[in-house]
Parts: C-alpha cells; sequence; structure tokens
C-alpha cells in the first residue's frame, strides 16, 4: 500500500524559515509533499530532484513530514462497485453522498473536486475518486474524519436502496 505525506508543524516552520538549512533536493521534497501525493508519486520526483533515494525516510526522521493515511488500493483489487457500475440508484446515493460531504467538510476548497464528481457517470467513477476525497477531506478537516467518510462510504454500498414511494391509485371515482 503507498502512504499519504503531509508535512508537519515542525515542516511548515521549516519551510518559513530555513532554520535547519537542508540540502536544496531535500527542500525541494519537503515543498513537494502536500498530503495528496503518495509516496510512489514522490519518490517518482527523487530522481529529477538529484534527491537521495531514502528522502522521505531522511524527512520523516528530522519530524518534518508524517504519513496521514494510505492512498488507492493495489490495481488489482475488484472494485467495490463491480457489477453495480451502471445501477442508476447507487451512482444517484454515491453522487448525493460526495456532493453533500464535498460542501460539509471542504466548502469552497472542494470546487474541483465537485467539478470531477459531476463529471462522473456511472458508479465506478464515482469510487475512483473516493481516495482523493478522502485525501481532501484528511487535509481539510483531519485524518480521522477522512478514514470516518471512507467507511460510511463504504456502509452506503451495502445499504439498501430507499424504497419507492407507495403507488398511489390514479383512478378517480365519479359519482354517477
Amino acid at each position: 500500500m503507498a502512504y499519504i505525506h503531509a508535512k508537519t508543524a515542525a515542516g511548515r516552520q521549516e519551510i518559513e524559515d530555513r532554520a535547519r538549512r537542508l540540502p536544496p533536493a531535500l527542500r525541494s521534497i519537503l515543498l513537494m509533499v502536500d498530503g495528496q501525493r503518495d509516496d510512489d508519486a514522490l519518490t517518482a520526483l527523487l530522481p529529477g530532484l538529484r534527491a537521495p533515494d531514502d528522502a522521505l525516510a531522511q524527512l520523516a526522521q528530522m519530524g518534518l513530514i508524517e504519513v496521514i493515511g494510505g492512498a488507492v488500493a493495489p490495481p488489482a483489487a475488484r472494485a467495490l462497485t463491480a457489477g453495480r457500475e451502471q445501477d442508476p440508484d447507487l451512482y444517484k446515493r454515491l453522487y448525493d453522498w460526495m456532493s453533500e460531504s464535498v460542501r460539509r467538510h471542504l466548502g469552497l476548497k472542494g470546487y474541483f473536486m465537485q467539478l470531477k464528481i459531476e463529471r462522473c457517470t456511472d458508479a465506478a467513477a464515482l469510487e475512483k475518486l473516493w481516495p482523493d476525497m478522502a485525501a481532501a477531506v484528511a487535509k481539510a478537516r483531519s485524518p480521522a474524519l477522512a478514514s470516518r467518510w471512507l467507511g460510511d462510504t463504504h456502509a452506503l454500498l451495502d445499504a439498501p436502496a430507499s424504497p419507492a414511494p407507495p403507488q398511489q391509485d390514479t383512478a378517480v371515482a365519479v359519482p354517477g
């Protein structure tokens, strides 16, 4: 599993005051740690920045970054919505849940996330946004809330669809 890293308070302070006099490559990596990229994405940047292979470990050891959560499940994992991608009720529940979550937890910071949600045309596409949404909630609120949000979202898949309102007879009795 890939992990998502974020700057600690000490890491943010180091960005501001440069008190530790980090080597330029380590400082560049510290700048790139944003709470959204996982360690695989950050590791891919190392050669271009001429940073040591253990740059993330060094920054973590100095207390400048920390792991705030896991990233996307391995690609070989089966999608939770598999077989139900085209279910309009599931799509509507997920769409409404994610849109409300953006409004409640991200506010205006969630504008681009809401645009991504609106571009999704089925439940599987919405499921692919869950890691991004969880990372955004973790960054805006807390990792614990993001974890709870993911759990609630998974529970939404297992919840039965809300029953349709009973159909009323439209025939009108006309007195004769």
